[in-house]
Formats: structure tokens, sequence, C-alpha cells
């Protein structure tokens, strides 16, 4: 089993990113080693913004340091003409799946165009007076995590209009495995486009290049892509972020718990959404294992959750996510299977949504018939074995394996 090499950690600062985004290339050199962000590389991509109108997709994650990566842009001279917002907003704060509505930043003056509204893909009208567009989102390296789905659309909107496109790239805090079952295409969605597992051990920039080499927008169109990548980037180690990548996700624990917790979005069961556990826990009111309780209640980041005002009993994964070193798969479907098994609710259990998550209509079907996760996982094997094959064409960095 994979070993991580370190993992970095401020208990003041919710996430860091390799404590190391305070010394940016920008303001002073680095120290050998640092992770260095392509946002902090500046000399790098903004000869390419000269003399061009920028369109950028950002959202709170988008920093540079401490700076929003919009204010250092702008304090360049960039003449950035609107920002593009993906789920959850410009500034992170809108919960899963809620509509966002167009806007204007208080701070630059800036129209924000949201793409998690009436249209989650740039139009021709949205593009207008648009030279080149510049996109900087922290992933977090799960394929139902809806940022690729984004930077998909944009890149087809940009190859449908002839108009170049610039990634900066971000480290993966899941990218130090591969797991999970292939999305099918029947079961295709903005929560899974391609052809890719669960876990795709990429960072969002190197997505990006094999979305684009493999002719996955559509009409099987190509973007004028760019990339700019990381420096000193280890996808064998579990990077901490600065900040919460979107408002379920409060910390490390829950990004890595976040792919085998997400499944239960799809069920009956409750993964905290309403509460101060988020995706580091899971329960239900009629459960009849674990000592953890909790009552879900409408939030800001989670409005009107499941079993919202409810007393749910059922497991708090705080100590198994700390316990990283010693997890038997990192794509857990054991708690699943558990759950399913004591509910004793059969069909009941899933919701629709179920499929659109697992990517696959086998999984479903092999829980009610009482597959175990070890005969589960092994039919995933070629499906893996193949997408590795198609990933290790586009990697910026060593891999892992």
């Amino acid at each position: 089993m994979l070993r991580f090499k370190a993992i970095i950690f401020l208990p003041l600062l919710f996430f860091t990113l390799s404590a190391c985004l305070q010394n940016s290339e920008y303001n002073h050199p680095p120290r050998e080693g640092q992770l260095i962000t392509a946002a902090e590389q500046m000399s790098l991509y903004l000869p390419l913004l000269e003399g061009r109108k920028v369109a950028l997709t950002a959202n709170h994650s988008s920093l540079i340091g401490h700076t929003h990566l919009v204010d250092t842009l702008l304090s360049r001279g960039v003449n950035l003409i609107k920002v593009f917002a993906p789920e959850h907003g410009f500034r992170g704060l809108a919960s899963a799946g809620e509509q966002i509505k167009d806007d204007t930043d208080i701070r630059s003056g800036l129209p924000v165009v949201s793409l998690y509204g009436s249209s989650k893909k740039p139009t021709a009208e949205m593009l207008e007076g648009v030279d080149i567009i510049l996109f900087d989102l922290q992933d977090v390296g799960v394929r139902f995590y809806t940022y690729i789905s984004s930077m998909s659309y944009i890149m087809e909107a940009a190859a449908e209009a002839n108009i170049p496109m610039i990634v900066l790239d971000r480290p993966n805090p899941n990218g130090f495995y591969i797991d999970g079952p292939l999305m099918e295409a029947p079961h295709t969605s903005f929560v899974g486009l391609h052809p890719v597992p669960v876990v795709y051990g990429m960072t969002i920039g190197e997505y990006a290049l094999m979305v684009n080499g493999e002719k996955w927008l559509g009409d099987s169109l190509q973007c004028d892509l760019k990339v700019i990548p990381l420096k000193n980037y280890d996808r064998t180690k579990l990077y901490a972020l600065q900040v919460k990548p979107s408002p379920n996700l409060p910390n490390w624990q829950s990004v890595f718990l976040y792919p085998s917790l997400c499944l239960f979005e799809g069920t009956i069961v409750s993964v905290g959404r309403g509460t101060d556990h988020p995706f580091t826990v899971y329960g239900h009111p009629e459960f009849a294992i674990g000592s953890f309780t909790f009552v879900p209640e409408s939030r800001p980041e989670a409005k009107h959750p499941k079993f919202e005002g409810e007393r749910c009993t059922g497991h708090n994964l705080m100590k198994y996510a700390n316990n990283y070193e010693h997890t038997p798969y990192f794509f857990n479907l054991q708690w699943l299977i558990s759950a399913y098994q004591v509910l004793d609710k059969g069909e009941a259990f899933f919701m629709p949504y179920f499929e659109k998550l697992s990517g696959t209509s086998d999984l479903r079907e092999q829980i009610m018939q009482g597959m175990s996760q070890e005969e589960i996982r092994a039919g995933w094997s070629a499906g893996l074995d193949s997408f590795k094959k198609t990933r290790k064409k586009y990697l910026l960095y060593e891999d892992f394996e």
C-alpha cells in the first residue's frame, strides 16, 4: 500500500497548501522543495494576457498567498472584463445544488457571470468581447465534484468561439490514488461527464489536457489550451488546502472521506450536511448501530438538509481519516454496504441520483445482491487498467505508480 510522504497541517488555518502559499514567486523566492501553485508563477502567464480582454473563472480558492487572484491581476494592469463563477458562487458560500445568480463583485466592480444557474456553459453572448479565458479553481480530484465539469463546458465554449484558454494548475488533495467504477455513458450528467473513475489521480490541469486530448468536448472539438504547471508538486503527498474548497468540505478529513461518503447522497442516509461534521459522519434516524448522534439543521451552506431537525445515529469517521496510513482501501464501500444491510429498506434505500454518482448501473444491484466489497471492487479492474493507460499520456508530474 502507498504510504504518504508527508502531511502538512496548520490547526489554526482551515487548510494550508504546504504552508507555502505566502511565499509566492511574485513576492520573494521560494525555498527549495516548496510547492508553488501556477497562479503564483505570474511570469509564465502574464505575458499571454497583455493587450487582451480577459475572462477569469475563479472562486474564493483562487488565491496568491492571502490575496485573491482578481485583485492581484488588476493590480498588475490585466484587463479583466468579467468573472465566471462555478457551483457555490464566486465567494464559495452557496450550498450544494443552489442556483447562483449573476452579480457584481463589490470589491472590484467586475460583473460575475454564474455558470451554475440558467446556464452551465458560457453562451456566445457571455463570451462577447473576450479575447482569452483564464481558469483557476481548486479541485478535490473526485469525479462528481463539479469544478471539472464547469471547466469542460468552458473549454467547449472556448473551442466553439475560437478563444484560447489558460488553466492555472493546483494540487489534487486526493491525487495519490485511482479508484472506483468508471462512468458509463447512460449515467453521464453534470456530476460525471467523462469515462473516468470516481477518484482519477490527476490535477485539474492534467484533467484538462486529457479532456482536450481525448476529444471529449462536444462534437469532438479541441480547445486552444495551455496549462501552467505547478512547481515542486509531489502527488504522493496528502496536501491540505489553504481554504475549504466548498462549504461542506471544511477540513482535510472531509476531503479525504468525500469520495466514499458522497455515494450516500444518492441514498436515504445523511452525511452530516447541516451539522459541524459534513462528510466526516453518516447516519439515519432508524440506525440500530453506531454511537454518534447528530441533528441536521438548515444553515446557509446546507439549506434544508436531509433529516432536518431529526436525531440521526451513526458513525463519526474522523478517527478513520486521522489513521489514514492504515486504511484498507481509499475508496471504501463497506460503510455503504453496512448501512444498506442494517437499515433493511431494500430498493427504498436508494434514490435515482445514486447512478449519477456511482456512474454505473451495477453497484446498486451488487449491493442488493449481497456482494462483498472485495467482489465488487474486483469488477473495476479492467476499467481502471484501461483508464490508467489513457491517464498516463497527460501527466505533468511524476506518477505514484
